[in-house]
């Protein structure tokens, strides 16, 4: 890639979207769509296992175990998903604007503040670079992403459909 297209862009460097893209990638939450497979589910099991400690005394207040443990552990279940989706969707919703950012041929960008926006338009080899790390980085870990909410969602599905056979 040639320097000159690089020196000329009027976009702050934290604005830029190579540059939001290595910080989303190296942030603590956002880091863990790039996991090995092992580690991702194992970090959203934890996810799920917090969910579960916080919702089941409520859901133990409502479905006494030794009375009614099936609605208990729906119950449960369903409140430990629910938090496990709200984690997915700030996932999926940070790697989405990310990669929507370098899709775009232009760039919308703040100088000094929220009054003052402007557009940069990439050059060529700028465009191919964002579009490629969407193509090859983002658009796998939004693959991923989409996979474990369709999972969870039809998971929640069944649990719900068991609550309302009951």
């Amino acid at each position: 890639m040639r320097e000159s297209s690089l020196n000329v862009c009027p976009v702050p460097i934290e604005q830029q979207p190579i540059n939001e893209y290595e910080q989303l990638k190296e942030s603590w939450l956002f880091s863990w769509a790039t996991l090995e497979k092992s580690l991702y589910w194992r970090k959203l099991a934890i996810v799920w296992l917090i969910g579960w400690l916080i919702v089941s005394p409520i859901a133990a207040s409502s479905f006494p175990p030794p009375k009614s443990p099936l609605l208990f552990g729906i119950s449960s279940n369903l409140g430990a998903a629910a938090l496990l989706m709200l984690v997915l969707l700030q996932l999926w919703l940070g790697w989405r604007y990310i990669g929507d950012r370098l899709k775009k041929e232009t760039v919308f960008y703040e100088e000094s503040g929220w009054y003052d926006g402007q557009t940069w338009l990439k050059p060529p080899e700028v465009l191919t670079r964002d579009r490629l790390i969407l193509s090859y980085q983002v658009a796998p870990i939004l693959q991923r992403l989409t996979r474990t909410v369709t999972i969870l969602a039809v998971l929640m599905i069944g649990d719900g459909i068991v609550w309302l056979c009951l």
